[in-house]
């Protein structure tokens, strides 16, 4: 891998990180369901106006935006909004890639290796010590939100393998449209009919900015500019090779979270913290071994042909 494309990977866990910071200074002046519902309005009104709908079965697009959209952002932003510190909701969302790899041997019969049973088994117990720390001195419920989150996602990276889209970024693109009528849905039922477009209406006020630059950076930055950028880089290098990036995320969400918001990890939370991160990266890194010249070269353990689909890591598209 290049020093540029080294470069550009690093630019884009930094760009994914700065997400949580703006997804708190959002949540300080909309309610969290039409946030995210606005995350994705803004994304769907050009997506349908000049990208190509990418050729893909519309049952999986739908599911897709569903998963991937609808549940992993409401829950994640509503997980935020009642108490779960961004820098942690940082790390504990990572937990979609162990949760694609079991949902993918439950539901599509894929093989999980040792190697991935080891780093599903770290991100466990990493998620466990962050949950009894978290009873100690807080509620639990934004952790359970946010690991709900992280099932929302991998059940997404599911939909997006059965796909099978002709074009990855067109596809991630167009699933914009399915979360916001859900989304404004529950925020009408839950948030109140009115208050989120009182606060829309109210943030183009001279104390209104910050948030406006939050929700634009979520929905342009995160995801138009990172998934671009990723995506790229995707199909220049095999997803081994970029996927270890990704982990750069949470590091940079609970630098900026200690930084801005002043979030601080006790020693059993950055524990756990780091047991998740590094099971996620041990989970997600395949190994190849040599093979005989006749044969197709395989990968995880020597089971699969690379020619064949293979367990897509949750980080294939990782902006929140």
């Amino acid at each position: 891998m290049s020093v540029r494309d080294r470069s550009l990977a690093a630019f884009v866990a930094l760009l994914w990180g700065l997400n949580f910071l703006a997804v708190r200074i959002g949540l300080d002046h909309y309610p969290p369901f039409f946030l995210s519902a606005l995350r994705f309005v803004v994304l769907a009104v050009p997506v349908v106006l000049f990208v190509p709908r990418p050729k893909a079965p519309l049952r999986w697009l739908v599911l897709y935006g569903l998963g991937f959209g609808a549940l992993q952002f409401g829950l994640l932003f509503l997980a935020i909004d009642q108490g779960m510190p961004s820098g942690q909701a940082s790390v504990v969302v990572q937990a979609a890639a162990p949760f694609t790899m079991l949902l993918g041997a439950a539901l599509l019969g894929e093989r999980i290796s040792r190697r991935q049973l080891g780093g599903i088994a770290l991100a466990v117990l990493g998620m466990t010590v962050i949950a009894v720390e978290r009873a100690r001195s807080a509620a639990l419920l934004p952790l359970l939100l946010t690991v709900l989150a992280a099932l929302g996602w991998a059940l997404g990276n599911i939909a997006s393998r059965q796909a099978r889209p002709d074009h990855p970024l067109r596809f991630a693109l167009w699933m914009a449209v399915v979360p916001p009528v859900p989304l404004l849905v529950l925020s009408a039922v839950m948030e109140g009919p009115t208050t989120g477009w009182r606060a829309l209406g109210d943030s183009f006020g001279g104390d209104g900015w910050p948030a406006l630059v939050a929700l634009l950076y979520t929905a342009l930055a995160g995801s138009v500019v990172g998934s671009g950028i990723w995506t790229t880089l995707l199909k220049k290098y095999e997803a081994a090779t970029v996927a270890p990036f990704s982990m750069l995320v949470p590091v940079v969400g609970v630098a900026v979270a200690w930084l801005f918001l002043d979030e601080r990890l006790t020693g059993w939370a950055a524990a756990g913290s780091v047991a998740v991160v590094g099971g996620v990266l041990l989970g997600s890194t395949t190994t190849r071994r040599k093979a005989p010249e006749d044969r197709p070269p395989v990968i995880d353990g020597g089971t699969r042909p690379t020619t064949q689909p293979s367990a897509e890591p949750a980080s294939r598209v990782q902006d929140i």
